[in-house]
């Protein structure tokens, strides 16, 4: 080192500097904040949650999120149009009032259990049809069925479009009960084999959903084209990519013209191939719902999909009463779309449905931790809905009736 180096490292004035500038920052404001504990740091805020800290349904969804690719969350969260109907689906609860008429009992004394249509079940509540399970997890569909057989002997109904078949889902859970959902075929034979199909697997019970006609996820599409290709160039016409055909028809304008034939006749047809239960779904009009029992119904599932059938529409719980008022007891009358809380189907029990249907939450749990997550958030909604029950005083299912609600419907 040179001496005029080793000068000036060891010179008063540069000690006397560096002095001055320690005193400086330590007095500044800079200095106290960064200084500071955090009483919120950003590892805990970070952290995922384990299994056994979900405590609501609403817990499970980012983990959901965290966990599987953007197209699968996108099928699950959104719904048609401008999810209009999605919104007001939950916005509809917040426009009922829980008013107990009784003085709270313990949670020991509640019993829900009933019957629908020769299932026991210890809870009104049943894991509704959805789609494809096996992307959310490994665990698919097989894995749902064991959680709602695990969870209290849940129902479950298993949707057409499964990613598991239905003869090896059935025997996954001995002792379950398992029905199958299915979507209108122009084709008699073909909905005859798919009838077969699912009576010969052990579904005796069979739901035919009416309620599709039209969805285009039109949020799903803005998320998959940000920073993307612009499609619809190279002269193929509009909405067409790459090597895809122009759309023809009712397409053109995002209908599917396979859901716009459905008649009444069809229902008589699947009546006589249908040995055990038949379901409608997709009521929203009192009328159908007389019409449904006329053509053999064993029991309707009011219901807009989730908000996925219809843009604009009304929400499943502000048509529920009318529906009820309409069927008058003549068979069961279940209740689906918008429901995250036991408060929720309590509401929806005690605007006169028979039971209640579970959709995405279910689909959330399973994404999130797999079977043991769908059947804690079955739990948890089960455990809600006695709780809810035991502070209104209500000791069996019937003692949720309309008197301990007061309806605000915008």
């Amino acid at each position: 080192m040179a001496d005029i180096e080793q000068s000036w490292l060891t010179s008063s004035s540069r000690r006397t500097a560096l002095t001055r500038f320690a005193g400086f920052m330590a007095g500044s404001p800079i200095a106290a904040s960064v200084a500071q504990t955090d009483p919120k740091p950003l590892s805990e805020h970070r952290r995922a949650l384990s299994l056994a800290e979900m405590q609501t349904s609403f817990d499970f969804e980012p983990v959901f999120f965290g966990n599987v690719l953007l197209q699968v969350y996108d099928y699950t969260a959104h719904g048609d149009g401008s999810e209009f109907t999605l919104r007001r689906n939950r916005q509809a609860f917040d426009w009922v009032d829980i008013v107990p008429s009784r003085a709270p009992i313990p949670a020991s004394q509640v019993d829900l259990s009933s019957d629908l249509l020769g299932v026991k079940m210890k809870f009104p509540i049943i894991v509704a049809p959805t789609a494809a399970m096996v992307p959310l997890h490994p665990d698919g569909e097989i894995g749902m069925f064991k959680a709602a057989t695990a969870a209290s002997n849940t129902l479950m109904m298993l949707s057409v479009n499964t990613s598991t078949p239905h003869a090896k889902v059935v025997p996954a859970a001995p002792g379950g009960t398992l029905w199958a959902q299915f979507y209108p075929l122009e084709n008699r034979d073909a909905t005859q084999r798919s009838m077969d199909t699912f009576q010969n697997a052990g579904c005796n019970g069979v739901i035919v959903t009416i309620d599709q006609q039209a969805s285009y996820y039109e949020r799903t599409q803005q998320d998959r084209n940000f920073g993307g290709r612009v499609a619809g160039t190279g002269g193929r016409g509009l909405g067409a990519g790459g090597g895809a055909a122009a759309p023809t028809g009712s397409a053109r304008y995002r209908l599917n013209g396979g859901r716009l034939w459905y008649t009444w006749q069809y229902v008589d047809d699947v009546r006589k191939m249908v040995k055990g239960p038949l379901l409608i779904k997709g009521i929203l009009d009192p009328d159908d719902a007389k019409l449904a029992i006329e053509h053999g119904a064993d029991a309707i599932i009011v219901s807009n999909h989730g908000g996925r059938s219809m843009d604009y529409g009304p929400s499943s719980l502000e048509v529920l009463p009318e529906i009820v008022a309409a069927v008058n007891g003549r068979i069961p009358v279940l209740f689906d779309s918008g429901v995250r809380r036991g408060a929720d189907i309590f509401k929806a029990l005690a605007l006169g449905a028979n039971g209640v249907m579970i959709g995405r939450t279910t689909r959330w749990g399973l994404a999130a931790f797999g079977t043991a997550g769908a059947q804690r958030l079955i739990e948890i909604l089960q455990q809600e809905l006695v709780q809810m029950a035991a502070a209104c005083g209500c000791a069996k299912l019937s003692d949720i009736n309309k008197t301990t609600v007061k309806v605000n419907f915008v």
